[in-house]
């Protein structure tokens, strides 16, 4: 099966991705919209998205919803803000430090975002706590740059349609970015949400 077909496929199933996409698949993003999702971006590793939703409404209500907001908080009103997304102490240092990456070394998002593709990604590969999914998740999300995300979803869907018999990172995105035939990260971000959406439907 051709990958576009699966895309169009998932497209005609649910239509356009709503629910906890609305914000991620938004076009275009404020500069306050591309920040909250870097923050979720880190509070969604190993979490539900309920108990996201729970630790930004309770970053909302204590103002600390912009990167500069949560380099300046102190690390125990973080870590009380994002518990219910779970190992609150580890996210609290993993926030601090791409947020502080971001704001403090790229000069903000705006700037970050003009950084060559592939030298931001593996800038971001390089702090501590952000895996290929997370950076992708930021670069696609937050960034507005081509690079189509693989989690757990995408390889179940993977295996489920016998695309391929290797499953490493690079090479399920590759398979996908190939097989789409254009760098579009508007397409990505669609594609991807409707593989997660789908996933969670089972």
């Amino acid at each position: 099966m051709k990958i576009y077909t699966i895309y169009e496929e998932l497209r005609k199933k649910y239509g356009k991705p709503e629910g906890q996409w609305k914000l991620w698949c938004k076009r275009p993003k404020t500069k306050e919209d591309k920040e909250q999702v870097i923050i979720e971006s880190i509070l969604t590793q190993r979490a539900n998205w309920q108990n996201v939703c729970y630790a930004i409404s309770r970053l909302k209500e204590r103002g600390l919803l912009s990167l500069e907001e949560v380099i300046s908080a102190k690390e125990e009103e973080l870590q009380v803000s994002i518990r219910p997304s779970g190992f609150y102490k580890i996210k609290t240092q993993r926030l601090k430090t791409l947020c502080n990456f971001i704001v403090n070394e790229c000069g903000g998002v705006e700037k970050a975002q003009k950084i060559k593709d592939d030298i931001l990604r593996e800038r971001l590969l390089s702090l501590n706590g952000i895996g290929e999914e997370t950076a992708d998740d930021i670069l696609l999300y937050a960034f507005e740059k081509p690079f189509f995300v693989i989690d757990e979803y995408t390889r179940r869907l993977v295996k489920k349609l016998k695309l391929t018999n290797r499953f490493s990172y690079r090479h399920l995105q590759e398979l996908f970015e190939k097989g789409l035939g254009k760098k579009d990260y508007a397409l990505y971000q669609d594609f991807h949400a409707l593989i997660v959406i789908d996933g969670k439907s089972r």
